[in-house]
Formats: C-alpha cells, sequence, structure tokens
C-alpha cells in the first residue's frame, strides 16, 4: 500500500486560499486514484474532492465545486488541492486517500490514508 502525508494546511481568513499537498510513497503513483475528504469532531468524513489515474477525469463535491481545484503531478508522486475563496465552513481536518485507478466517493473504497492536516477559516 502507498503512504499519504498531507501539507499545507492552517489558519487563513475567510475569501483566502489555501494549497493543500499530499505526497504518496511506497507505490506506484501513476495507478492510483486519489482523493480529498474532510471531517469535523463527531461527524462522518465527508468527499471533497478526487482525480483518476490518469489525470483525466476529476470529481468534486458540490459545496466546492468552482471553489476547489485538485491536480496530481507524477513525477513528483504528490496529489494538489487548491483552495480558494474559503469559508468558515470548510474548517476541517483534510484528508488525502489512495485507491486503484478510478475515482469514488465513498471513503471505506479508499485503500490508504495521511494522517491529516487541519484548515480553520476564520470569520
Amino acid at each position: 500500500q502507498v503512504q499519504l502525508v498531507e501539507s499545507g494546511g492552517g489558519l487563513v481568513q475567510a475569501g483566502g486560499s489555501l494549497r493543500l499537498s499530499c505526497a504518496a510513497s511506497g507505490g506506484t503513483f501513476s495507478t492510483y486514484a486519489m482523493g480529498w475528504f474532510r471531517q469535523n469532531p463527531g461527524k462522518e468524513r465527508e468527499f471533497v474532492a478526487a482525480i483518476n489515474w490518469d489525470g483525466g477525469t476529476t470529481d468534486y463535491a458540490d459545496s466546492v465545486k468552482g471553489r476547489y481545484t485538485i491536480s496530481r503531478d507524477d513525477a513528483k508522486n504528490t496529489v494538489y488541492l487548491q483552495m480558494n475563496s474559503l469559508k468558515p465552513e470548510d474548517t476541517a481536518v483534510y484528508y488525502c486517500a489512495a485507491r486503484k485507478f478510478f475515482v469514488v466517493r465513498t471513503a471505506s473504497r479508499y485503500d490508504s490514508w495521511g494522517q491529516g492536516t487541519q484548515v480553520t477559516v476564520s470569520s
């Protein structure tokens, strides 16, 4: 299984931007679909965005569509989540996840997870 490490979280004011990174190791990164999820205490992990193995397909939750962009750089074994026009309701721990080839929105269908990075958006 691939190992994942997120970075780039932090505190930002509403309307601001952050870019999250997720570095992968221990697997053939180019064969993995990558997803971003987020979670707040006491709530279920929520799908945010995903990109398939060749970058040809992306999927976004309605709540972030038009504000977030997922991308991947296979040369760096890294997936990114560019987050613009951030809102206080975007506050959460953000996790990246990996599964073979194709994007899905169901967290349980991802095989590998990072440790998460906190994003806090102040109003």
